[in-house]
């Protein structure tokens, strides 16, 4: 998917194992069918994982939740990822990375979800207890968020993006979403105090059970201080208009804040149609998804 990137296979992973960690070495390696975009995923027997960036911009995940999972796991109502082991570089993979807990779960599909009121809820019980941190008693120093900056920061990918979609957008909806963007982007940038923030909350990144309820969220490498809009998107990427619906009113979210949310969503939705429409089927459906709940938003709206 990206220029640089390290070819993992199950011969490598299961070399890095042996040397690494023989305690483990032997056990069944698969791997695992993900849409994720930074990191390779292989399952280490029925309890682990192993997760290897596949390129070198994503190395500080690595670091970054050895970091602050384990603080963070005691003061949120799901479960998160728990680190087992830091493996490091060998057997001709240059970087380090990392052994968890296997979570159990299934991601959740946009225009599948078997309760979206309830995941909904629960999405937001989430967002509000990450908001919830108390920086003052943090071991260190809160880093700034990926993404978490100025909403107006994406007005270049936007731009470009839309640039660059005559062959996956019809004219209209080009136009639209044109119109969408300049909209949410007149709205201020945040200018109040940084909260905690996931800063991913993509569908790839959430673990359902089999009622459609959430019971983890994962990839915490973006986690960091910003702008609370900055983990208002799954309302996009994800949730149904009366989910969505139901979403706000459990967090209480302001109009600027929503818009800026919103915002961010399209934003993010054009890059990765332009990025990802031929390398990642699945990414790019869901940017497509984002875009219609976007542009039917503002419909509604009207």
């Amino acid at each position: 998917m990206h220029a640089g990137e390290f070819p993992i296979s199950a011969e490598l992973v299961a070399k890095l194992v042996a040397a690494q960690f023989p305690e483990w070495s032997g056990r069944p390696l698969t791997r695992v069918t993900s849409s994720g975009t930074v990191n390779v995923l292989f399952r280490l027997g029925d309890d682990l994982v192993v997760r290897l960036p596949r390129v070198d911009w994503s190395l500080g995940d690595i670091e970054t939740e050895a970091t602050w999972l384990p603080w963070l796991a005691p003061r949120l109502p799901v479960t998160i990822p728990t680190p087992v082991a830091a493996g490091a570089p060998g057997e001709g993979y240059p970087w380090p990375w990392a052994i968890y807990r296997w979570l159990p779960g299934a991601v959740p599909v946009e225009g599948r979800l078997a309760d979206p009121l309830g995941l909904a809820a629960d999405l937001a019980e989430f967002v509000k207890a990450m908001r919830a941190v108390d920086r003052v008693a943090l071991p260190g120093s809160p880093p700034a968020a990926y993404r978490g900056g100025g909403h107006s920061l994406l007005d270049e990918t936007a731009r470009n993006a839309l640039d660059g979609l005559g062959g996956q957008l019809d004219a209209d909806t080009l136009a639209a979403a044109r119109e969408a963007w300049a909209a949410d982007l007149a709205v201020p940038d945040y200018a109040g105090p940084p909260v905690w923030l996931h800063a991913d909350l993509m569908p790839g990144n959430l673990l359902v059970d089999p009622r459609g309820r959430l019971t983890a969220v994962i990839d915490f490498g973006t986690l960091g201080v910003g702008d609370p809009s900055c983990d208002l998107i799954v309302a996009w990427n994800l949730l149904t208009p009366e989910a969505r619906a139901a979403f706000r009113a459990a967090l209480d979210v302001d109009e600027p804040t929503w818009r800026r949310g919103r915002g961010r969503s399209l934003a993010m939705a054009l890059g990765s149609l332009v990025y990802y429409h031929e390398t990642n089927p699945p990414f790019a459906d869901n940017a497509r998804y984002v875009i219609r709940e976007v542009l039917c938003d503002l419909s509604r709206s009207r």
